[in-house]
């Protein structure tokens, strides 16, 4: 999709940017390999289980619907506040950043076009300084 035919956030134009459920399953598989690897990310990892089957399709999920695409997390889930539900995690602006850089990393391997890596990342700070400001931390 060409980004000169489309407007990243409208309709489920963010969604078919990002290569729909399987390109968005491949960044978070990358997201959660960034996670797992990278020093800085250690104590975010450790704010997850030992087994991330689930983190994985939750985040796929929120991701589907969050970019436009269908409301699967809404649909196997339910509603979700991302800052309400992080509110009990310890999350302050290191692990915000750690969390940033894992999924900056990922989008970065992605076959996206150059400026809707640019717009995701902006997007994707809204929720991640918002969790900060509601964290138990």
């Amino acid at each position: 999709m060409n980004n000169k035919s489309c407007e990243y956030g409208v309709g489920d134009n963010s969604y078919k940017m990002a290569g729909e459920l399987s390109g968005i399953t491949q960044l978070v598989d990358d997201f959660y390999q960034n996670m797992a690897t990278f020093k800085e990310s250690q104590n975010i990892r450790d704010m997850h289980p030992a087994d991330l089957t689930a983190s994985r399709q939750k985040l796929t999920y929120f991701l589907s619907g969050w970019l436009g695409g269908p409301k699967l997390y809404a649909e196997h889930y339910g509603g979700i506040n991302i800052p309400l539900a992080h509110k009990h995690l310890s999350v302050g602006p290191a692990e915000s950043e750690a969390w940033l850089l894992c999924m900056q990393k990922a989008v970065d391997k992605q076959a996206y076009e150059a400026p809707f890596k640019v717009y995701l990342m902006q997007q994707l700070r809204v929720p991640a300084e918002r969790i900060v400001m509601v964290s138990g931390s």
